[in-house]
């Protein structure tokens, strides 16, 4: 094992492997930052670049470049209110709340240390246990899947506890906005209204940028309300950071941990390990009346959790040749191209590689905490212009980002129409991240309760009576039961005063 780690620090000691890791750093930050443009995307467009490149290369160039977009989301998030990646949705309003109180290098700092964080707990995680919890991972099926996504949709009810009812609705239109399309067993069209760019539904992406950036251009053309500058010199980024880790450490480690385990399990991602630990950080919370004010607890958790969940997602990937999440269906593919066949047997045939691609994952984690840097200070400086020059720029931007998402102009209808909607209702108090989990969850949900109940020939019984089925059940009506009695008792409370 020894020699084989020796082999690996000398694979990933050149400066091939440095020159690759600090370009394709620089093109995740910009990727990541430019609202539209994925991780996913990132990681597409690289693919053509590794067949040039041998295989250490070739995987450092995509682990470094979604690891930076990942983290570089926040930054749009955080100074825009426009979330740069799906994973950044979850916290973007409360992010957005500590810039226009003046914190909002406070707000980009933890964005960027707890990532870091994440992703180094992740990559520990990837080290030490790959394949015994990769084994644990491939026992979930449909079933496990479908209560896993329905206690993913109990966040929208945890992140908007305050108005629960509004939250609910806000939900239940993502959901049915989820339904567009042919996603169903009969691949019978429903809710397109005879409109063929529906037939595959409605694409996340621009409805996202719409709800969050038009939305918000829209309430700047209404109102003289101006968001908060920096007070301090960018350099002090990281500073308050130590004092966060020593204040938070529960939250960090566990939205590590949980953002871990949710990329371990296939088809998961950042997206639902963001929304899921931040929901859960704003439960768990001593305070969660500051949450939605630019309080930073729940950006702590969910920023370590959307990171750690990168290495999780490499779990399966590398064990099973399963990928954890839409990247790693890419990376498999590139794994295959360079004779790195994933599969139990790559511990034995490819040692040296395999722990080279945990060095890799190491050092773009570290190299995050500079390029991160850089990326910030650069970014910053959008705050310091006027907001009517500022605002058309970002239009541009949200424009651009969309139609490349398909080059469907029918897309720039559905960023229109969705930041129409999402400004009239948060103007009427109902908010729109639940909508945004919604649309995310909602066919993942629909497939998987079908795949379940086709499986089990219509029996609902089959839904909790595998074991890890059956405790996830447990858990998730616990929960919901839980909550709305609660909720109850407090009602009842306040009237009987």
């Amino acid at each position: 094992m020894m020699d084989a780690v020796l082999q690996a620090f000398a694979l990933v000691a050149t400066p091939q492997v440095a020159l690759v890791m600090l370009l394709s750093g620089m093109f995740g930050m910009f990727v990541g930052a430019v609202p539209g443009l994925t991780a996913t995307m990132a990681t597409a467009l690289l693919v053509p670049i590794t067949f040039f490149l041998p295989p250490v290369p070739a995987i450092a160039a995509i682990v470094t470049a979604t690891a930076m977009a990942i983290f570089a989301g926040d930054i749009p998030g955080a100074l825009l209110r426009i979330p740069g990646t799906p994973a950044s949705a979850a916290y973007t309003d409360e992010s957005y709340a500590m810039t226009r109180k003046g914190e909002g290098e406070k707000a980009l700092g933890i964005g960027l240390v707890f990532s870091c964080i994440g992703g180094l707990f992740g990559t520990a995680v990837l080290i030490v246990a790959a394949p015994s919890l990769a084994e644990f991972a491939i026992r979930f099926s449909s079933f496990e899947y479908f209560w896993l996504v329905a206690l993913g949709l109990t966040c929208a009810v945890f992140i908007t506890s305050d108005a629960p009812l509004k939250g609910l609705i806000t939900l239940f239109l993502g959901l049915l906005i989820g339904c567009v399309g042919l996603e169903n067993p009969a691949a019978h069209p429903r809710f397109t209204f005879g409109s063929a760019d529906l037939l595959g539904g409605v694409s996340l992406i621009p409805a996202m940028i719409g709800m969050f950036a038009i939305s918000e251009i829209l309430r700047f053309t209404v109102t003289t309300e101006q968001i908060g500058r920096f007070n301090q010199q960018l350099g002090s980024v990281f500073k308050g950071m130590w004092g966060l880790i020593c204040k938070y450490p529960k939250q960090t480690l566990r939205g590590s941990v949980l953002g871990t385990a949710v990329g371990i399990l296939p088809g998961a991602g950042a997206d639902i390990a963001a929304w899921m630990s931040f929901a859960m950080s704003k439960k768990l919370s001593r305070e969660p009346e500051k949450f939605g004010t630019g309080h930073p607890e729940g950006l702590v958790e969910a920023g370590a959790a959307n990171n750690s969940a990168l290495a999780g997602a490499w779990v399966p990937a590398l064990v099973f040749g399963i990928p954890g999440d839409s990247i790693t269906a890419i990376v498999i593919g590139v794994l295959y191209m360079k004779n790195m066949n994933p599969g139990p047997m790559i511990f034995m045939n490819n040692a040296p590689s395999v722990y080279a691609v945990f060095l890799v994952f190491i050092a773009a984690n570290l190299l995050m905490l500079p390029l991160g840097w850089a990326c910030i200070k650069a970014s910053s400086r959008m705050l310091r212009m006027p907001r009517n020059i500022l605002m058309p720029i970002i239009l541009l931007f949200c424009l651009v980002g969309s139609f490349a998402i398909n080059n469907a102009l029918f897309d720039l209808w559905i960023l229109l129409a969705f930041g129409v909607a999402a400004w009239v209702l948060e103007d009427n108090g109902f908010p729109i991240a639940p909508a945004i989990l919604g649309m995310l969850l909602g066919k993942m949900l629909e497939e998987n309760f079908i795949t379940s109940m086709i499986k089990s020939e219509g029996s609902w019984l089959a839904f909790v009576e595998r074991p890890i089925a059956g405790g996830l059940a447990l858990f998730t009506l616990a929960l919901w039961f839980g909550s709305g009695w609660l909720a109850w008792r407090r009602r009842t409370r306040r009237w009987a005063a």
